[in-house]
């Protein structure tokens, strides 16, 4: 079956990692999972737990994920991203090393403010994507996907470890707080009654430590990965499910698990890692040229940024671009043809739009048929479609 599609956008944003398809149902393997510490509460709460990346996670709750992702929409969610990895890295030296590893320029940062970046190898393909703050505190503030945790943490160590080595200044520290993520149109007005700072004067992608529900030393940053306005909290583990409590005593908030966050996501143009972009993509070919800093593409030092600067000023083989069409559903791996038939790209991501009444996908096209409104053709195969 061939469905007709019609070709969105370019996309670009990305801020955390999700399953494009829901886990498999934990069994008697669950005990050897990671658990955050609202495991309990989840239970409490009717969470349905699956495996994801090695952590025992809620794909959903009582609540449909239809109806989670639109409550999100509508209102606000709070979603346990406690399984990403949350470093920091400290010392005189810290910009100079973060900057040998990804293509962001972090030395213009200004305090308490962050970027999304991208580590990339030698080949200009991206090893994961991230964020990156500079904190008031002395140090720099990273979160980056649970899914490349290993590879992501000995990268970074082994940076440290050059450094050092050299007599550079610099360190780094894994912490164990706990993250959440309050995410919707009136999250920032539920927040406010637990804080004392303004929180109108949060823009995104900036941060500030504050005491949140009675909480210490949490981490606010104004970002998210909905398409909604929001923050994500790094609290201490042992303020979490208080703080989590505190959050649900607003009827605005519900709890939203990873079927939910796929969605909209998905909705909102955002990709994921290992699905939609990958160690073989260039940030170029990603749609996520954006990212690469202006001095850090002038001085072109960073990892594979002979392969990835040129690809600025030519036109990239493929490109990552949004799909839209009604019908059956787009589903990931599905063939992208051209009106005459020729099997040109792969979906990557796909799923129903609870809010456009559309499916929703994206994907991989060769760059003559980026172009926002081209009408191409997706084949639907096997029994998911």
């Amino acid at each position: 079956m061939r469905q007709a599609v019609s070709m969105v956008a370019r996309l670009g944003f990305r801020l955390q990692q999700l399953p494009s398809v829901l886990s498999r149902q934990l069994s008697c393997a669950q005990d050897v999972l990671r658990r955050t510490p609202l495991y309990d509460l989840h239970l409490a709460h009717g969470g349905k737990m699956v495996e994801f990346a090695g952590w025992s996670l809620p794909v959903q709750y009582r609540d449909s994920h239809v109806d989670s992702h639109l409550h999100t929409r509508q209102h606000c969610s709070l979603f346990d991203v406690s399984h990403m990895l949350q470093t920091k890295i400290l010392g005189s030296d810290r910009v100079k090393l973060m900057e040998s590893i990804v293509v962001g320029d972090i030395a213009e940062l200004e305090p308490n403010q962050g970027t999304l970046s991208l580590f990339t190898n030698e080949a200009g393909g991206i090893l994961d994507d991230l964020i990156v703050t500079n904190t008031s505190e002395g140090y720099l503030y990273v979160v980056s996907n649970a899914g490349c945790c290993d590879k992501d943490l000995a990268l970074m160590q082994n940076k440290v470890r050059e450094f050092q080595n050299k007599g550079s200044d610099v360190g780094l520290e894994v912490m164990d707080n706990a993250l959440l993520a309050l995410q919707g149109p009136t999250a920032a007005q539920v927040l406010q009654a637990g804080v004392a700072d303004d929180l109108r004067k949060l823009p995104f992608m900036s941060s500030a430590v504050m005491e949140v529900f009675g909480v210490s030393s949490c981490r606010v940053t104004r970002c998210g990965y909905t398409g909604e306005d929001g923050v994500e909290i790094s609290v201490p583990a042992a303020g979490a499910v208080h703080l989590a409590t505190a959050l649900l005593e607003n009827p605005e908030v519900k709890l939203a698990g990873l079927a939910a966050r796929d969605s909209l996501r998905l909705e909102a143009g955002l990709c994921l890692y290992g699905k939609d972009i990958d160690e073989r993509t260039t940030p170029v070919e990603g749609s996520l040229g954006w990212t690469l800093g202006k001095r850090r593409r002038a001085a072109m030092d960073f990892p594979g940024a002979k392969v990835i600067v040129p690809q600025l000023k030519s036109k990239v083989q493929r490109r990552r671009v949004g799909l839209m069409c009604e019908g059956a559903p787009m589903r990931a791996h599905s063939p992208i043809l051209s009106t005459e038939g020729a099997v040109i790209g792969t979906v990557t991501s796909g799923c129903p739009s609870p809010c456009l009444k559309k499916n929703v996908a994206m994907g991989y096209v060769p760059y003559e048929y980026s172009q926002p409104g081209t009408l191409l053709l997706v084949e639907l195969l096997g029994p998911h479609f």
